[in-house]
């Protein structure tokens, strides 16, 4: 049974040869957390004091703010980053999609391209070769899937980083924000294939910005601030708390259509605030 457990972990980053603060605050606007001036080798404190324990069927929200730590505690979980202190420990095979561009040659064709991205998601070659049609129906990219990527906009390479992304298996899902750039209807179509994906995952981490997205996709949710947990809970709780208001109660009956169906109403799910 997969799971992921942190047990009291903080992730430090040093800064060699800091010249001014300016370079201190790119840094940390990059990472997250605090910034430590103790010692003569300025320290971003990027998580602090981390403990989470997840486990199958869990799927967890990340909250917060640009730089409170989402994206860091993203690579702690998936094991990119080791703990500076405390501990982790990751059981089932990790499937970090943080960045829909990562593993993509631009230099070789669309059709390629499927291959390489999901061989790096942890795919074999046989089982990305059984999704080709299915991926190349979804991204309507027709005949371009023959060209080099580098010949693509930024909406059909989108299109066709989903549509490798959706078409996985993973037992941990750990998704990081930055869908979008393509048409409405589209992304419409990818919002049913990422239900399904998280459907078929055993565990999923989804750090966003988007509401909606995180009703449709996550039952519970993190809210970190500052590099720390500041609340864990269900996400109605939680987003409430983050908002300062319910953003339930101004939804759209479409958009509560679709939560009759999602994730976010089949149980409050959550653990227990901190």
């Amino acid at each position: 049974m997969v799971s992921i457990d942190v047990w009291n972990a903080s992730v430090d980053f040093p800064i060699f040869e800091a010249k001014s603060r300016s370079l201190k605050k790119l840094v940390l606007g990059k990472v997250g957390g605090k910034i430590a001036t103790e010692t003569k080798i300025p320290i971003i404190e990027a998580l602090h004091d981390i403990s989470i324990s997840l486990k199958e069927g869990d799927r967890v929200g990340l909250v917060g703010h640009n730089g409170a730590g989402k994206s860091t505690l993203l690579r702690l979980l998936s094991g990119i980053y080791e703990p500076t202190r405390g501990s982790s420990r990751i059981v089932g095979k990790v499937a970090p999609v943080f960045d829909l561009g990562v593993g993509m040659d631009p230099e070789i064709s669309g059709f390629e391209n499927i291959i390489i991205r999901g061989l790096f998601l942890g795919m074999s070659r046989k089982q990305m070769e059984q999704r080709v049609d299915d991926i190349a129906e979804f991204t309507e990219l027709g005949d371009y899937l023959s060209m080099p990527l580098r010949t693509y906009s930024t909406g059909m390479r989108v299109r066709l980083a989903l549509g490798v992304v959706t078409s996985i298996d993973p037992e941990i899902l750990l998704l990081d924000e930055g869908i979008g750039a393509v048409d409405a209807a589209f992304l419409n179509k990818a919002r049913d294939r990422l239900v399904d994906l998280v459907k078929r995952s055993g565990l999923l981490v989804f750090a966003s910005h988007s509401d909606e997205f995180l009703m449709e996709l996550c039952n519970s949710a993190i809210w970190m601030d500052e590099g720390k947990v500041k609340m864990h809970g269900s996400l109605r709780e939680v987003l409430t708390a983050y908002k300062g208001k319910d953003p339930y109660e101004n939804l759209s009956p479409e958009m509560l259509e679709r939560l009759g169906e999602a994730p976010a109403f089949a149980g409050n799910g959550g653990g227990d605030n901190g």
